[in-house]
Parts: structure tokens; C-alpha cells; sequence
């Protein structure tokens, strides 16, 4: 199977910062995985996510997305990638289509092809009846799928996700999981973080735990369980790896 992202000794420590946010992290992510990156506040999940993405800078190491380097090939990574923030990503003003045509402009869609593809979106998250009403009139569950949308609309190769379902009731985060996963079986590789290890262990097809900057354990949901004692799920082995510890901080 191909490695779709090659993460080599990966490091970044902000100015004036005490320690290291990501130390010396090495990975690799094949193509066509569900890949969550799971840890405690502060572990350096959304680090990483936010080197992956070129929107920080790594203090040392490498990483290749497709076989490109970011330093060399940034615009046409960013063409291949999908980033769906866990912030909502839209104008509360416009409506979801007027959103939805604005971002996929961004990404070098238009006309019928930009057009159909919204309402085939919009449509397959239930939100088709919606369309030309204002975001800010939307629910949190609407607003969430629609940021899905905006990150899609291109058909990514990869695409990174922040806690997409946070926040949102069951039937909305069964929508949205539903839909990712058709998007997986289309050839799609998913970065994942989240807070909620049920949700994980189910929608997972492998994860990787991180805490102090650092790669804990990495493997299948099942096989993490099956290999830390006494774990009968994957939030017993959270707990083995990162301990009680509350990781409160300003």
C-alpha cells in the first residue's frame, strides 16, 4: 500500500517557548486510512496537523504529502489536501450555497461543475432545503456539516480534520461520519482528531497517540486494545498511556 504522508523526525518549538510542542516525531500514513491523531490538550496534535497543512513552519525535520516536499511543491500540495478546521470556517452572513460557491471558487472550481457539485453536497448532508438561507440563522450541527462541505468541494486526496463532530447532536454526527466514510471508500485518506475515543475506536482504521510532543503507541484500534493490559477499550488505553493527570493551561 502506498505511504500517502512521510513524516521524518518532525519537531517545533515556538519562540519563546520552554519545551518542544512536537519532538522529533516520525511516522508514515497509507493511503486510504482513517488516521486519528488522538491525545490530551496540549499533546502536540494540532501542531502537527498545522505543519501537515503548511500553515506553520517545522523547527527541524521533514515531511512528504504524495511524495512532494512542502518547501518545494506547497501550491501543489495544497491542491491535493482538504482542511476542515474545528473553528467554523464561514461567513454568517451568506448563505450556505453563496459560502459553498465562494470556497470552491478558492479551490479553482466553477461554473456547472462548481454548481452541481454544491448541490450534490448540500443535498447528501440534508441540508439541501437550506441552501439559500443565511449561516447564521443555521443550528450548530448545520454550520458543522457545512464546514465539511467547504473542505470537500474539491475532492482532496487528503483531508485533515479537527474534531468535526464536537459540539453537534447524534444525528448530525452520524451524518457527517456517514458521509466521511463514503469519502474514504472513494479514495479519500482522513487525519482525524478528536476528543471522543468511542467515536474513534469506531470510525478509526488506525491511530496514532500522542502526548508532550511525543508518539506513544500507533496501530489499529483493535490491536492498541488487544496489547495494553487490562484495556478493554480504546479510552483504557488513553488513560495507560497518558495517565489521570489533568492537563489544564492557559
Amino acid at each position: 500500500m502506498k505511504t500517502i504522508i512521510k513524516i521524518e523526525s518532525l519537531s517545533k518549538k515556538y519562540k519563546d517557548a520552554d519545551q518542544f510542542s512536537l519532538n522529533d516525531v516520525s511516522m508514515e500514513i497509507n493511503e486510504g486510512q482513517i488516521f486519528g491523531l488522538l491525545g490530551p490538550n496540549g499533546a502536540g496534535k494540532t501542531t502537527l496537523i498545522s505543519m501537515l497543512c503548511g500553515l506553520i513552519k517545522p523547527t527541524s525535520g521533514v515531511f512528504l504529502i504524495d511524495d512532494l516536499d512542502y518547501q518545494h511543491h506547497a501550491a501543489k500540495i495544497k491542491k491535493i489536501i482538504g482542511v476542515v478546521p474545528q473553528e467554523y470556517a464561514l461567513y454568517p452572513t451568506l448563505t450556505a450555497r453563496e459560502n459553498l460557491h465562494y470556497f470552491g471558487s478558492m479551490y479553482g472550481l466553477k461554473g456547472a461543475d462548481l454548481k452541481d457539485k454544491v448541490i450534490e453536497t448540500l443535498d447528501l448532508l440534508g441540508l439541501l432545503k437550506f441552501a439559500d438561507k443565511r449561516i447564521e440563522t443555521f443550528s450548530g450541527g448545520m454550520k458543522r456539516r457545512v464546514n465539511l462541505i467547504a473542505g470537500i468541494l474539491h475532492n482532496p486526496k487528503v483531508l485533515f480534520l479537527d474534531e468535526p463532530t464536537v459540539g453537534v447532536d447524534v444525528q448530525s454526527k452520524n451524518a457527517i461520519l456517514d458521509y466521511l466514510k463514503i469519502l474514504n471508500q472513494n479514495g479519500t485518506t482522513i487525519i482525524y482528531t478528536s476528543h471522543h475515543l468511542a467515536e474513534a475506536e469506531d470510525f478509526c482504521t488506525h491511530i496514532a497517540i500522542l502526548d508532550r510532543g511525543k508518539i506513544y503507541a500507533k496501530g489499529t484500534p483493535s490491536s492498541l486494545i488487544e496489547t495494553t493490559e487490562n484495556a478493554r477499550n480504546l479510552e483504557d488505553v488513553f488513560i495507560a498511556l497518558t495517565g489521570k493527570e489533568l492537563r489544564d493551561g492557559i
